[in-house]
């Protein structure tokens, strides 16, 4: 397997390439990335440069030509497509990177897969090895629930902001792609990811930097706004599965079963903090703030993932409890 990782310098790709790099089968791992302010090479220390079966390819996915090259030179046979531009706010304030980056750079790689794949020299190269696109999305292409419900694999698209509506397009071009061409093919869709690496722009960075500042904690809103929580290491483990056993064609849901409030979440973190840290003297609830809510802010996410774990044998492994405490407890260890 040559595999290609888009995104791999960021938060989710880099605790992905760190788990995937030493796992058998692998001849190589090009890691596309042209670190943008998310993506990060410090994210990769130990890997980058150092291990023999990893290769860095600083690329945008807007470069039609250089996708190919890169997929062409390095005899691709994988795909795990997480780059995107994926902050909600910004998609918001700035939208145009969004439509660019996420629907047309998936584009390009789409374009680039069906030229090599189709060649017949690859079938030459590659006859007892499948070729497979996995497009990793997320759930925010449902739109918003209400109190009750969940989000299923056949859930109706409904997204509320221009991230997410350009989610759901690159989602949709990997679909068509596979019924039109036969491009092996799998998708994705996620909860909110949490853990190590993540920029400090998301929820939860933000309110752990915030608190070691003894600054305001911004909740958007009543802070009642709901979200499943996902550990980007049980994340990463659903990739591989559904890489490596997912069906064509199949969409695969997958979530932490750990439905918080914002303001919940923000709160179990001031408690945290507390009890890592009393040398900040406490009370850290007493920073939280309630601001302007976003525009066009979905109410409630909530994934049922049952289908993942029913069919190829997934279930998310971290509590959010002891997951979240690992979180503060390395943000901490990053801030001393």
């Amino acid at each position: 397997m040559n595999l290609l990782i888009t995104g791999g310098a960021g938060f989710i790709g880099s605790n992905l390439v760190r788990q995937v790099i030493d796992k058998g089968g692998i001849a190589k791992l090009v890691n596309l990335d042209c670190l943008t302010y998310a993506g990060r090479l410090e994210n990769l220390d130990g890997i980058h440069g150092i291990h023999p079966r990893y290769v860095f390819e600083k690329v945008d996915l807007r470069d039609k030509g250089e996708v190919i090259r890169v997929v062409r030179e390095h005899d691709i046979t994988h795909v795990m497509h997480l780059a995107a531009e994926s902050h909600v706010d910004r998609s918001i304030s700035g939208p145009a990177d969004f439509i660019t980056t996420n629907i047309n750079g998936t584009f390009h790689l789409l374009e680039a897969c069906r030229a090599h794949w189709l060649d017949s020299s690859f079938d030459i190269r590659h006859s007892t090895l499948k070729p497979r696109f996995h497009h990793v999305s997320t759930d925010e292409v449902f739109g918003s629930l209400g109190e009750t419900g969940f989000f299923t694999e056949t859930t109706p698209y409904a997204p509320n902001s221009p991230y997410s509506a350009s989610k759901a397009s690159s989602d949709l071009l990997v679909r068509a792609y596979h019924h039109t061409y036969g491009l092996a093919a799998v998708i994705t869709n996620c909860s909110n990811n949490y853990g190590p690496r993540q920029f400090p722009e998301k929820l939860i960075p933000v309110v752990i930097q915030s608190i070691l500042a003894r600054k305001p904690v911004p909740v958007y809103g009543d802070g009642m706004n709901v979200r499943d929580w996902l550990h980007v290491g049980d994340h990463c483990e659903a990739l591989w599965t559904v890489l490596t056993t997912g069906k064509d064609g199949e969409t695969y849901n997958i979530g932490g079963c750990n439905e918080k409030a914002n303001l919940d979440l923000v709160q179990q973190i001031c408690d945290l903090i507390d009890e890592l840290k009393p040398e900040l003297g406490g009370d850290s609830r007493n920073l939280i703030t309630f601001v302007t809510d976003r525009p066009g802010h979905d109410r409630r996410y909530a994934i049922d993932a049952s289908k993942i774990d029913r069919e190829l044998g997934w279930k998310p492994a971290h509590s959010f409890e002891s997951g979240i405490r690992e979180t503060v407890t390395w943000y901490l260890t990053q801030t001393l």
